[in-house]
């Protein structure tokens, strides 16, 4: 009787034996191929931000915080907007984002002047929250990201180059890194186009351009994303090299310094600066005013060439034609705009709209809209 026992207690035991060495494999290989947030086993991955950060972020995203504007305009570029769940309530002004994707207009807004409201945050169960460097690098933003396990990547810049490292940043978050790589290939291509012809126009026929930013005083320094763009428009900037009153991380010029400066050319990019300054009398001894050469900039998914704007290529080929029409006459800024939008928006932009994108016109909510 023993005897008979003997092979079937083995036999057991070799299947046990079998089982806890499968489980132990499948084990050991599920975790190779994840990194473990607390709490969590979702798979991940590492993405580098704009501050050089290693951040391990859900491979599969679902649900995004876009808690600085620009990665909203380019979360909805590489195609996923409806994933969109937070966002700063500047977005909700964009008229084409919003047409684009009207999910846009139930995001809850758990941000406001660099603060997040982490109980409105919460809310919405992000896996990722892409962020302001500057939010970054506040310790009590961070405790609150860190404190209930947000992954979260600072996606600021102020020059070109960081530009597209966060745009690319964003795309490999999101899953979608031949998106990203696809639009930094087309702005390279449009900063060469325009730099090949550039180059051929003498130093002393350069325009000299003042470029305001949202209020008609604030401008560029040689450290910012417009200081770069203006520069490859063929441009000579005034302000960029002259000493700037600096009011809450934003730089401002006097009148008396512009009216010294009194450049040949006025872009503005936010609606109204145009009649402001045109009307202004305080405005009309510049040369640019008395030409009548005070240019209102396009308005797109974002405000063209704006310091979070992701339209900079266009910007770019905008102004280098605008300031010199003879050498661009073979650029149709008209179709180049909507080609833009249709191939990296996949939206085609009725002829009405993209009269309205060109003018600037129509394109931006006001931020109180009962007033």
């Amino acid at each position: 009787m023993l005897d008979k026992k003997y092979p079937r207690l083995i036999f057991l035991l070799l299947i046990v034996l079998l089982l806890v060495i499968g489980y132990r494999y499948w084990q050991e290989r599920n975790i190779a191929g994840n990194e473990n947030i607390p709490g969590q086993t979702k798979q991940t991955i590492t993405v580098v931000d704009n501050l050089g950060r290693k951040v391990q972020v859900p491979a599969h995203v679902e649900r995004v915080a876009c808690l600085y504007a620009f990665s909203g305009h380019v979360t909805a570029m590489l195609g996923e907007g409806n994933k969109i769940v937070a966002i700063p309530d500047g977005l909700k002004r964009d008229v084409l984002l919003n047409e684009m994707y009207p999910e846009i207009a139930d995001a809850l807004i758990p941000v406001a002047a660099g603060s997040i409201n982490i109980e409105e945050l919460l809310k919405t169960n992000p896996d990722v929250a892409f962020v302001k460097n500057s939010t970054a690098l506040n310790p009590a933003e961070v405790e609150k990201l860190d404190k209930f396990n947000i992954p979260y990547l600072a996606v600021d810049y102020n020059s070109i180059e960081g530009q597209q490292h966060a745009i690319m940043a964003i795309a490999q978050a999101l899953g979608v890194p031949e998106k990203g790589q696809a639009y930094n290939d087309y702005y390279q291509a449009s900063i060469e186009r325009v730099q090949k012809i550039v180059a051929t126009i003498p130093e002393n026929e350069r325009v000299r351009v003042y470029h305001a930013v949202n209020e008609a005083t604030r401008t560029d320094t040689p450290d910012s994303l417009a200081g770069d763009w203006t520069k490859i428009a063929g441009a000579i900037n005034v302000s960029v090299d002259q000493p700037l009153r600096q009011l809450e991380g934003k730089n401002y010029a006097s009148l008396e310094q512009i009216l010294l400066w009194d450049p040949d050319v006025i872009l503005v990019n936010e609606p109204g600066v145009v009649d402001y300054i045109m009307t202004n009398s305080q405005w009309s001894p510049l040369k640019a005013v008395k030409d009548k050469k005070v240019y209102q900039m396009p308005i797109g998914i974002s405000r063209w060439g704006h310091p979070g704007g992701l339209e900079t290529p266009l910007a770019i080929m905008w102004t280098a034609q605008l300031l010199y029409p003879e050498h661009f006459q073979d650029l149709d800024i008209r179709e180049e705009a909507r080609s833009f939008y249709k191939t990296f928006f996949d939206y085609q932009v009725s002829d009405k709209m993209l009269t309205n994108i060109l003018n600037g016109e129509g394109m931006r909510g006001h931020k109180n809209p009962r007033q």
